[in-house]
């Protein structure tokens, strides 16, 4: 890819420091040899051509300083970024130097454009930015990005290991801070409810294994003899809207509920509906648009209050009634129901623990003749690959 400044090479602007006036006084009285001497010595000074433009500089820490203020030529950055050291530095320069790529391609490109080996030979043997210590970048100066281009548009300033931000920009930081710590408090709490379930899993296996039976040990054909108290974990992992945008992010999932609904009005319509484990109430205001006369939405945890609310605005009060509690707990308005419809597949079919609840909603309020919804399913398991993530994750471990 060539630059836009290989057809206009305008003439090679020197940047030159400027001398003290004593010193140009001084200047007077230096012999004619003293003079030739000091024309030769700057003939021999070595200059630093810019990247970018055609710019031409005393000392290369001025074209370092050019480039990053004129073009943004971020060499922290690019370090962090793409884990440079010195032969990647060395490459950098030969890449640029016989292929004019523009400062915008290199620093937004996800990989090093110059990792041939090809770019170790030199264009220039004598460029000044060949003798450039890559390993006196700061590091300090890399830490203030991750290596990707800036999302928020804010201006950060370094300066003597100080970092500067707005106060707009120090605000949005807060917030994002405060919400990645709800989020790993949410995840806290499933994990937490996880290894509390594959604990009474383990007891509950090794007590059967060897015979033992207590008062907290129950094994019915239903989950109506669990303690509310063991189940109130598993309820409070339902009640953050964390694990409810997951599910309706799931577009098949959602999309395949409304169909099965929706599209089979003729039998839905009118009839009770039963809705177990509603959470925010999708599945309940799919049914009542089908046309069913009455559905029953229970769910024990407080999401239920949110779902109350969105099935207020969405005007379905009449048809749609929310329930707070357990289902082997508590008594339903009516007795029976024309339909049960339930989203108890979770994470490898099981996840979710709900099936023993399907079934003892089954056998206790579905009406003889009743439609259990879904009533099959089709599973198909597809292997994957993430390179990306495979890299992030496992090649991690060889650098």
């Amino acid at each position: 890819q060539q630059s836009n400044m290989d057809t206009d090479r305008t003439p090679k602007l020197r940047y030159e420091v400027d001398m003290d006036e004593d010193e140009d006084e001084d200047d007077e009285f230096i012999s004619d040899g003293s003079d030739s001497w000091d024309e030769m010595e700057d003939d021999n000074q070595t200059s630093v051509d810019c990247f970018f433009c055609t710019n031409t500089f005393r000392s290369i820490d001025s074209a370092v300083s050019h480039c990053s203020k004129e073009h943004g030529f971020d060499l922290p950055k690019l370090k962090a970024k793409h884990k440079m050291e010195c032969y990647s530095y060395i490459k950098l320069v030969n890449f640029i130097r016989s292929t004019n790529t523009s400062c915008d391609t290199i620093m937004s490109c996800d990989r090093p454009l110059w990792s041939d080996d090809k770019y170790m030979t030199p264009v220039n043997q004598e460029d000044p930015w060949l003798m450039f210590d890559f390993d006196d970048v700061e590091e300090s100066s890399m830490l203030l990005d991750s290596g990707d281009p800036p999302r928020s548009g804010y201006h950060v300033n370094a300066e003597d290991g100080r970092v500067t931000l707005s106060e707009m920009h120090f605000a949005e930081l807060q917030k994002t801070i405060k919400n990645l710590n709800s989020q790993i408090k949410e995840k806290d709490e499933v994990i937490s409810q996880l290894v509390a379930d594959m604990q009474r899993m383990k007891a509950t296996l090794g007590e059967v294994m060897v015979g033992e039976s207590n008062h907290n040990v129950v094994l019915n054909q239903n989950v109506g003899g669990i303690r509310l108290e063991d189940d109130e974990e598993y309820f409070n992992t339902y009640a953050h809207f964390g694990i409810h945008h997951e599910m309706l992010s799931d577009e098949v999932r959602t999309t395949s509920y409304q169909n099965a609904l929706c599209l089979n009005s003729n039998t839905i319509g009118g009839s009770t509906v039963l809705d177990l484990g509603c959470g925010t109430g999708i599945l309940s205001m799919f049914a009542a648009r089908a046309g069913a006369a009455q559905v029953i939405g229970i769910d024990q945890s407080d999401i239920i209050y949110h779902a109350m609310d969105i099935i207020r605005e969405n005007n379905l009060s009449d048809k749609i009634t929310l329930v707070k509690g357990r289902l082997e707990d508590t008594e339903l308005p009516v007795p029976q129901v024309d339909v049960i419809v339930s989203e108890w597949m979770g994470y490898f079919l099981l996840f979710e623990a709900m099936l023993d609840s399907v079934i003892y909603a089954r056998d206790k309020h579905l009406r003889p003749g009743g439609l259990l919804l879904p009533n099959r399913c089709s599973l198909s398991l597809v292997g994957g690959c993430d390179q990306v993530l495979h890299t992030e994750m496992l090649g991690f471990w060889s650098d």
